[in-house]
């Protein structure tokens, strides 16, 4: 490293100046990650972990797919970003992708998850002349003002009060709590097909259709927020092929650049933005669409939807077969998988990491299970024997 350089070359002097000039809004481990390749990332000092957490569901091709990686090489050698006064290529190509793979009929670009949750709460509002939105306890669709208020947690709403309407939230897989929710002025229905940041929770087979008919019947949109469930997360492209129902708008993110920041947001045919009626400067930019058409790509070419599946089918059996004398319940679809123990699971995320395992907790006693969908039958038991030692 050159003498004039500032960048740190310890974990110690690293966590020193993080504390010094990042805003303290993260409880991060205590490691620093420098390098990953697959399902297996690497710390400062060389240490090998398998990482169960994915950048929260994003890295599903691997940390560093060759094909990404590739891809943004050569964009970044020819056009790195300009302004959706421009056509480009790239961004008509992945919208092309993106039509075939969501069977929607045209999409937005933007660049994380809550602002597609941002744009749907807009597409909804523009394209019923209705204000008001219906959301579901234990939700998570994002941070920002519009989607705090869909956002369940009241630690996460509470300190940003008013958000832009006032708390509508009905339990979580019960279609008549929806309906006896519903106004006159319910703009939309947003629901996440399976929930992630509240618990990795599953619905029944029937929910999601019958809220379907209700928002059918009120004509009332339906959006399902994909941003944690898309691209082969759950052994489907996307979770709605689960249930056979199909929203009138969906949000996409986190996996969908291959860890390339991007957003994106879907719609039935007819429902549309105008002109000028919403916009992103980086939205659909030609490093997040190289990145994100080579990760479908490679999604396609490795078969990691159907991976996924039998991955995730294999990890829960390999659960199963454990004493857990703190078990509650084992859920979730692909390698989407939520494990519930009547503990505080911060010890065992704490335990694991000195252990080469990464995991995290969505809540005091739920351990969240998302490793990248090319992770092996070897990683996931030594995962499981990890997880009976803790």
């Amino acid at each position: 490293m050159s003498k004039n350089s500032s960048r740190s070359n310890d974990h110690t002097s690293i966590v020193e100046k993080d504390a010094k000039y990042v805003m303290q809004t993260y409880g991060r481990q205590p490691i620093t990650l420098t390098s990953g390749k697959g399902a297996l990332v690497y710390d400062i000092n060389g240490k090998e972990y398998i990482d169960c957490v994915a950048g929260i569901a994003v890295n599903n091709v691997g940390h560093c797919h060759p094909k990404v990686v590739q891809a943004i090489r050569d964009q970044a050698e020819k056009l790195i970003h300009v302004s959706n006064l421009y056509y480009t290529d790239i961004q008509a190509d992945l919208a092309e992708q993106l039509v075939s793979v969501t069977g929607m009929s045209r999409v937005f670009f933007c660049n994380s998850g809550t602002e597609a949750v941002e744009a749907a709460m807009k597409l909804a509002r523009v394209n019923t002349g209705k204000k008001e939105f219906i959301a579901t306890e234990r939700s998570f669709h994002g941070r920002t003002m519009g989607a705090l208020a869909v956002t369940y947690n009241s630690t996460y709403r509470t300190p940003f009060k008013p958000l832009i309407q006032d708390e509508i939230f009905v339990p979580y897989n019960d279609a008549q709590a929806v309906s006896d929710a519903l106004t006159e002025d319910t703009a939309a229905v947003i629901v996440e097909p399976i929930q992630g940041e509240g618990g990795i929770h599953v619905p029944s087979e029937e929910y999601l259709g019958e809220v379907r008919k209700i928002c059918d019947e009120n004509g009332t949109l339906l959006i399902f927020d994909e941003v944690q469930t898309g691209f082969g997360r759950t052994g489907k492209w996307f979770c709605k092929e689960h249930s056979g129902v199909e929203p009138d708008i969906m949000t996409m993110a986190k996996a969908i650049g291959g860890g390339f920041p991007m957003g994106a947001l879907a719609a039935k045919e007819g429902i549309s933005f105008s002109r000028g009626q919403h916009a992103a400067t980086f939205g659909g930019g030609p490093l997040a669409c190289s990145a994100a058409l080579a990760s479908i790509e490679a999604i396609r070419e490795d078969k990691l939807v159907e991976r996924s599946a039998r991955m995730g089918a294999y990890f829960k059996e390999r659960i199963d077969e454990l004493s857990l004398d703190s078990f509650v319940e084992l859920r979730g679809c692909g390698l989407m998988i939520g494990l519930e123990l009547n503990r505080n699971c911060a010890d065992i995320v704490n335990y694991a990491r000195e252990k080469g395992v990464l995991l995290n907790n969505t809540s005091e006693s739920v351990l969240r299970l998302a490793p990248p969908l090319v992770i092996t039958k070897e990683q996931i038991d030594t995962v499981v024997d990890v997880l009976e030692q803790a």
